[in-house]
């Protein structure tokens, strides 16, 4: 057998092992045939096939940031990232990014649309049950997405959604979406954090308030920016949910979080400080999870109030900030270079569009042509929405200098940043989570009056194309209308990104997990806690 060929079959073995369909007794079996030693498959064993093998048992404590004392359970208004991972804890949606980043079923089963796309029809898993018993119906997917749907909606989500005409029931098992124009999207924008499935009421509304859900853990205990307990829900529909507890903890500052990690007080982290990245990494006891993303640090200027409604100065800012010194001396070189439109590398129709490089030169060619020579701006971070957030702004305005910017730093309290300073303020820094696709994103924050447009930008041509490239269902014209979106973004915008960051957690070597990690949220798409094990 050749070399490759043995590596295959124990690639397959292994596999095979790890899905509890191949005993020790076989594994060695067919090892010894394939022509390894004794000791070598016995090794293999147990270094690959009995450790990733998920076995049920312990209680899963986490050190989780950005969690605040205003978080809250109505899902249409989750900001922070301590809300994102503890919906994905405790409530279930209709699709889920899976570990190699593709769509899968969550609570629905199954979906299909017409040829146009204008009619989509999911069949739901009729073993989902919510937390105090109750079936899951299409009454209750009805009424949670009708929650993010309607002119009194308060939800963030409601962009999404907006092409909806009317959703209804098919049978017992299946729902009915249609949409005024084709939505290649949807399933996947049914992946969105706000959009998870709750009990309806007899009105037609969500039972929210309880934080009640259909997820893999049901809560015992929660008190905001504090920390949750929950237990397992045995009703939960899917596998996994391998830990009987779990403890959410929040920790926003960088060096209580990893402390906690190293003293053993918590088995995870949701994010590492990388200024200690590579220290923490030599710990025998620690193991580092570094996934590159399209999870991007956005600086929004709001472009309805001077001196941003200035494209300008808007372009000036851009100009100013040397993006490559920004990944290497803030995030270690875990990052990827951003260029003003929010597609990573990693997503789908990202566009190979020229580079915006540091040039002092432009930046005071554009200020002058604004009659801003001396543009004095100010710019709001903290540290729990990234740590290193305040220095990577305090680097920015050092670039700026040369440009003769003066671009004053304000390092905001950490608890309440998304309430207090984000949308509210012109020019902060904001972490946003990776979006599926880029309608998602688009949608989602730079559509013509979507709720989080955080840079206020309205663009006539983009928005035209927004709806054009929704309902494409031919990729290469798809590629095209994102590609001239993305450029005018890039040059138009309110919105400068200097960088898609890696996501870079930590767990003690006890925690195990498959070895594919999604990469849509920290801690695997924020679904570690039932996709992980103890070792």
């Amino acid at each position: 057998m050749t070399d490759k060929k043995q590596s295959d079959l124990i690639e397959r073995m292994v596999a095979e092992a790890r899905k509890g369909r191949l005993s020790r007794r076989d594994f060695m079996h067919y090892s010894l045939a394939a022509g390894m030693t004794a000791s070598a498959a016995s090794g293999l064993w147990v270094s690959k096939a009995q450790a990733a093998t998920p076995k049920r048992g312990g209680t899963f404590r986490v050190g989780v940031h950005d969690s605040n004392t205003s978080d809250q359970m109505d899902p249409g208004k989750y900001q922070a990232v301590g809300e994102i991972q503890l919906a994905h804890t405790h409530r279930s949606y209709l699709t889920e990014i899976t570990q190699e980043n593709g769509l899968g079923p969550d609570m629905a089963v199954e979906w299909s649309a017409t040829p146009d796309a204008k009619v989509w029809t999911f069949k739901l898993n009729t073993n989902a049950t919510f937390h105090d018993g109750r079936k899951f119906t299409p009454a209750d997917a009805i009424a949670s997405l009708n929650h993010h749907r309607g002119e009194n909606t308060t939800s963030a989500a409601k962009p999404l959604l907006a092409a909806v005409t009317d959703i209804k029931a098919k049978g017992d098992d299946s729902i009915v979406i249609e949409l005024d124009q084709g939505f290649a999207d949807l399933p996947w924008v049914l992946t969105d954090y706000h959009i998870c499935m709750l009990p309806a009421k007899e009105d037609g509304t969500i039972e929210w308030e309880s934080g009640i859900g259909a997820g893999p853990y049901k809560i015992v205990d929660h008190k905001p920016g504090i920390g949750t307990s929950l237990v397992r829900h045995d009703g939960w529909h899917r596998e996994g949910a391998y830990f009987d507890e779990i403890e959410m903890i929040q920790l926003n500052d960088p060096n209580a979080r990893q402390t906690s990690l190293l003293t053993g007080e918590v088995d995870a982290i949701t994010q590492v400080d990388l200024k200690t990245a590579a220290l923490l990494g030599r710990n025998p006891n620690i193991v580092l999870d570094d996934v590159p993303s399209g999870s991007a640090i956005t600086l929004p200027m709001f472009c309805d109030t001077a001196p941003f409604d200035n494209n300008d100065v808007r372009l000036a800012l851009k100009y100013a900030i040397n993006r490559e010194d920004i990944v290497e001396k803030i995030m270690f070189g875990r990052a990827s270079v951003g260029n003003d439109f929010h597609v990573s590398p990693g997503m789908p129709y990202w566009p190979d569009i020229e580079q915006r490089t540091y040039d002092p030169d432009k930046a005071k060619f554009h200020l002058k042509k604004a009659g801003m020579e001396n543009l004095s701006v100010s710019l709001s971070a903290a540290d729990s929405v990234l740590p290193g957030a305040v220095d990577m702004c305090v680097l920015y305005s050092e670039h700026a200098k040369a440009a003769g910017i003066d671009l004053k730093v304000v390092r905001e309290p950490n608890d309440g940043y998304w309430s207090d300073v984000w949308l509210k303020k012109p020019f902060v820094f904001v972490k946003w989570g990776a979006r599926p696709t880029p309608d998602n994103m688009f949608t989602l924050a730079y559509k013509a009056g979507a709720a989080w447009n955080e840079a206020r930008w309205e663009n006539e041509r983009f928005n035209e194309l927004l709806l054009i490239a929704k309902a494409e269902l031919d990729d290469a014209k798809r590629a095209e209308q994102y590609r001239e979106m993305c450029q005018i973004a890039r040059d138009d915008g309110g919105t400068i990104i200097p960088m898609f960051t890696n996501f870079t957690y930590a767990r003690n070597k006890s925690v195990a997990h498959g070895g594919k990690l999604a990469a849509s949220w920290e801690l695997d798409g924020a679904r570690g806690y039932h996709r992980w094990w103890f070792a």
